[in-house]
């Protein structure tokens, strides 16, 4: 059956389309687990790579009997997450898309690209230089008495929310775009906002990162506002206010 109009859809029409989504998107991310359980070893290499960098050269350990198993579950369906990223944002897309003008349609892929790019691009800056950077700031205090037995579990659970974490924050230009796109926000809006922007930066920063220190909270703050400064030129380049065509 032909899908109606969204002008004359009802509101439960409305919910059934959603819900239709959401069910798609749960797909998507069965099939992204199911891809990625075949690589799990080697996503678990690549996980404690920021262990190895930050100096730590020990083995993990793991105190329950289905731990292990249940670390791989975990793994395959986080990076999952990421495989199924640009569908479950084409469904996003699809579902906000019907009250945008024709030629705001056309910005589907420009968004879905983008959106894909910052969500990776944030979980590698966790990887690459956030994680080494935390862990060996904190591996330092552990003096000569003190040995470091960190359990797999552990790392993981602190790891995956780190990692998932700086992905959503690095949706900030993407956020920006769409809101300007509809014109909800404006670059002067989001300049006369700045104060808050930063305090928001900070508070966003002390929840992710693991310890109350400055160090570390700035080192994330920072590239969150950078971000936003971004978002003010995206917005006074492609907001509303800027159609000519309209």
């Amino acid at each position: 059956m032909a899908r109606p109009h969204p002008d004359k859809m009802t509101f439960l029409e409305h919910l059934e389309e959603l819900r239709q989504r959401l069910v798609r998107s749960c797909v998507y991310l069965a099939l992204g687990f199911a891809a990625c359980w075949g690589f799990r070893e080697q996503i678990f290499h690549f996980m404690v790579q920021p262990m190895r960098r930050a100096g730590f050269t020990d083995k993990f350990i793991f105190t329950g009997p289905a731990e292990a198993l249940m670390l791989y579950m975990k793994m395959a369906f986080f990076v999952g997450i990421f495989v199924a990223a640009p569908l479950i944002l084409w469904e996003i897309w699809g579902f906000v898309s019907p009250g945008l003008y024709k030629n705001e349609k056309a910005w589907a892929v420009p968004f879905i690209g983008m959106g894909t790019l910052c969500f990776v691009g944030g979980a590698l800056f966790g990887h690459y230089f956030m994680f080494p950077f935390t862990f060996q700031f904190l591996y330092t205090f552990g003096g000569s008495d003190m040995q470091f037995m960190p359990r797999i579990g552990e790392y993981w659970s602190f790891y995956s929310w780190f990692l998932l974490g700086l992905g959503l924050v690095f949706q900030i230009p993407v956020i920006i775009f769409v809101l300007a796109r509809i014109g909800l926000v404006s670059a002067g809006f989001l300049l006369r906002i700045w104060k808050w922007a930063v305090l928001a930066a900070f508070v966003i920063s002390a929840v992710i990162t693991p310890t109350p220190d400055v160090v570390n909270q700035t080192a994330l703050a920072a590239p969150m506002i950078g971000l936003y400064l971004i978002g003010v030129l995206v917005a006074w380049l492609f907001g509303k206010k800027r159609r000519s065509e309209d």
